[in-house]
């Protein structure tokens, strides 16, 4: 009886279900409405802006704000810069935390604590759009939205008591809008000297924290207790308006601009010190101004004369008048061999009135050092006259610096003549045949005039110069410029001298274009070449 039973029972369900199946199909293809319109298209420009989030509930900012700029190519860049991004910044992030980790440790008793994995993974950051502020300052400010669903892989070990514990971070999504400001703006690369870095709304966080390869985030109420904490840790250092600076160069010395000139007017030295053999001096003053790049200043050379008489006059580019100083040395010119100091002295740029001339007498000395013990024989007088000119706002002259400048000729030279200068500053490719102990021979209208020798060199540097004083231009005239070697062991050498090479410039186009600086095959020299700068000063 019961197997009877069981088999109706088993018929009975089959047999209802197909029926109940059948009814049901006939039901749903019978009983639709009739009245079904087809669906509406429009553009999306015609739609409101709740239907469009409801279709794309991440829409970019720079489609739902015209603020916005749509920065792609800024998202393409990072795409294929990431995988050295990730080195670079992982490297960083290690030097970074090791002093201050080696800093923290002993106060919480821990032996050691060091990355065993830093990673940022596979996938880099997007940006969602740029939004730019102009303001009047010299400044630029950025917001970017930012939003990172990364695959970190960051494996943090520590080590106390003789017990290791890892934790590692994974799976991190971070969603945030900071501001970049570009201040001061200068101009010199890269062209800021800080960035400040703040954030507009507080950061949204997500990850995964593994301890001892447990995942600790899923015990309740701890996942949304520790990202609470971290958005309110972040938020108190860097949500607007406070920041993170980041100095890229020292602002003082970025913002170095022209500020004034110093009108330094050379006129006399008395009694000076005497340094050549026969009991005179052939004194020159040099002018330079301290953490000025620009070459220094040079007055002309009065042969044979320990009371020379300038009159010359000097313009130097001031930035920082509160820190430089203007040095001045006086030098003992030698035609052979280096250029012997004579003495020289110092006047601080802020002991100086704008605009208000000051005549001073200057004491020589041997140095500046505060240590250098007086000398009861006096070294002589430098007389200056100098004035320090403040720019106007806005009115900073051009072509300040400018190393293709040529300086004014001094006082006294002829309306229609002026002052030849020559600069012999190196030399390269040099061969003797017995010996290679280089010098220059200038000879120009009949006067010589040599450079020191440098031994055993086949590149020499003398960066010597030397001055000519002219009634008229030197149009058609010509200068006759030889490099020779010279040796002074005469008994075991019997070629004492030989010539190098020669090269003859001509001077027209030195005095249309007032300054050339060239290098000159030398003539009767394989492949030898010298360098010589050539001046054209007048007084106009």
């Amino acid at each position: 009886m019961g197997t009877i039973s069981t088999i109706l029972g088993t018929f009975g369900f089959g047999f209802g279900t197909t029926v109940g199946i059948v009814i049901g199909y006939y039901l749903f293809i019978y009983h639709q409405s009739t009245d079904v319109q087809d669906p509406e298209i429009k553009p999306l420009v015609e739609l409101d802006s709740e239907t469009i989030a409801t279709m794309f509930p991440e829409i970019p900012l720079w489609v739902k704000n015209p603020d916005f700029d749509r920065i792609d190519w800024l998202n393409k860049l990072i795409g294929h810069m990431w995988p050295y991004m990730n080195k670079a910044i992982c490297n960083m992030t290690k030097s970074i935390a090791k002093p201050i980790i080696a800093e923290q440790i002993p106060n919480y008793k821990i032996d050691s604590v060091e990355f065993e994995m830093l990673t940022l993974g596979s996938l880099p950051p997007t940006f969602q759009g740029m939004k730019v502020y102009a303001t009047d300052d010299k400044e630029i400010i950025m917001e970017l939205s930012v939003k990172w669903a990364g695959n970190p892989n960051i494996l943090l070990a520590a080590k106390a008591f003789g017990f290791k514990a890892t934790v590692q971070v994974v799976d991190l999504q971070a969603f945030a809008t900071p501001r970049i400001t570009l201040k001061p703006l200068v101009p010199s690369f890269p062209c800021c000297a800080n960035i400040f870095v703040s954030l507009m709304d507080k950061p949204q966080v997500d990850f995964g924290l593994k301890l001892l390869g447990a995942d600790v985030m899923a015990i309740p109420g701890l996942y949304r207790f520790v990202l609470e904490l971290i958005k309110d840790q972040v938020a108190n250092m860097y949500l607007w308006p406070k920041t993170l600076t980041v100095q890229i160069m020292d602002p003082s010395k970025a913002m170095e601009k022209p500020v004034g000139l110093l009108n330094v007017k050379v006129i006399k030295a008395i009694k000076l010190k005497k340094k050549d053999l026969l009991g005179g001096s052939d004194p020159y003053v040099k002018l330079t101004l301290s953490g000025d790049k620009v070459p220094g200043k040079k007055t002309v050379v009065k042969h044979s004369n320990l009371n020379p008489e300038w009159n010359e006059e000097f313009d130097l580019v001031v930035k920082e008048p509160e820190s430089q100083e203007l040095q001045l040395i006086v030098y003992d010119w030698e035609q052979v061999g280096k250029h012997d100091k004579i003495g020289m002295n110092v006047i601080q740029l802020k002991d100086l009135t704008p605009e208000e001339p000051k005549l001073m007498t200057l004491e020589l000395l041997k140095s500046m050092e505060p240590n250098e013990p007086v000398s009861e024989k006096s070294r002589g007088q430098l007389v200056v006259e100098v004035e320090y000119k403040p720019f106007k706002e806005d009115d900073i002259p051009e072509n300040l610096d400018d190393p293709n400048a040529v300086e004014k000729a001094p006082e006294g030279t002829p309306s229609g003549g002026g002052l030849l200068v020559v600069i012999v500053h190196e030399a390269e490719d040099l061969e003797g045949k017995y010996h290679t102990n280089p010098s220059v021979r200038l000879m120009f209208k009949g006067e010589e005039r040599k450079t020191k020798r440098v031994k055993k060199n086949r590149e020499p540097r003398w960066d010597e110069d030397f001055q000519f004083p002219l009634d008229e231009p030197p149009i058609n005239d010509k200068l006759h410029v030889e490099v020779i070697s010279t040796t002074s062991r005469i008994g075991l050498n019997m070629h004492p001298k030989e010539t190098l090479g020669y090269v003859v410039i001509n001077l027209g186009d030195v005095v249309s274009n007032r300054r050339i600086n060239d290098k000159y095959h030398l003539i009767d020299s394989k492949n030898g070449r010298i360098q010589i700068e050539l001046q054209w000063r007048t007084s106009s």
